[in-house]
């Protein structure tokens, strides 16, 4: 039987395994190709009024232009936790920097929020910061320095991805030393620092805050993005969805055309 260490690791490993929607297999289907609105087309018989409408709401408030990157997480409970309040918060993107080798297993559960999200593995810090910049996000690390930012100070009209270190020693210098600012969350009482699920919490908070005052909305997905998570999110709230949409292919290939 595996031991305590194994089933830490096999948890982890479930929780932040790389998977997103812009996987091209989701829109595979034999030697097809489907577009996103061929599939949504496909299942919409098979998705309730009510199941759309909870789509449509989610999509509403969904972005890419803010992001949360895990450096070195060690226990399973935060990681799910905070991927919950990604989700919660209309995150659809959502990044862990892996390399702490050793886990510690919580009974705490990310309740299927990880099924909905965008998940970028990283095994080093380097990659992550590459592939971000990339995209042209900028990098704020959650980290008390005399020279961080109050979270309540910040302005997130620009895309931003928020950097949240381990239980144990935080934010690691590797990825200290490729960030663009520190920002901190004002503590008054006797603790030094919040809970890592906490201190996401109060800074998404602050984020969404933020965007509305300054656009009017949190969610921003607009073309393409919008047209995939919404294919996606059909398939993944129908049992069998593959098998359905196969079928309803091959019945089509049988009438011909016309």
């Amino acid at each position: 039987m595996p031991n305590d260490k194994e089933v830490a690791a096999a948890e982890m490993l479930r929780l932040v395994e790389q998977g997103t929607t812009r996987d091209p297999d989701w829109f595979t289907f034999g030697e097809r190709r489907l577009t996103p609105g061929e599939v949504v087309d496909l299942l919409l018989p098979f998705v309730t009024e009510e199941r759309m409408g909870r789509i449509a709401e989610a999509l509403s408030q969904r972005t890419y232009n803010l992001t949360v990157v895990l450096d070195g997480m060690v226990d399973t409970g935060n990681v799910a936790a905070v991927m919950r309040t990604a989700d919660g918060f209309g995150l659809q993107s959502f990044h862990a920097v892996d390399t702490a080798g050793t886990y510690k297993h919580s009974r705490r559960t990310a309740q299927g929020a990880q099924k909905w999200l965008d998940r970028y593995r990283w095994r080093a810090a380097a990659a992550c910061v590459e592939y971000l910049r990339t995209n042209d996000y900028r990098l704020l690390a959650a980290h008390v320095d005399p020279a961080a930012t109050p979270i309540d100070s910040v302005d997130f009209s620009e895309r931003t991805a928020l950097v949240f270190g381990n239980e144990l020693a935080g934010v690691s210098n590797e990825l200290l030393g490729m960030i663009d600012d520190t920002v901190f969350i004002p503590i008054s009482g006797f603790v030094e620092s919040y809970n890592v699920s906490v201190a996401a919490g109060v800074c998404l908070h602050a984020a969404r805050r933020d965007r509305i005052m300054r656009f009017g909305r949190h969610g921003d997905l607009v073309g393409s993005d919008r047209d995939r998570l919404e294919a996606v999110f059909m398939m993944k709230s129908v049992k069998h969805h593959r098998a359905l949409i196969e079928r309803q292919l091959s019945e089509r290939d049988d009438r011909g055309p016309g």
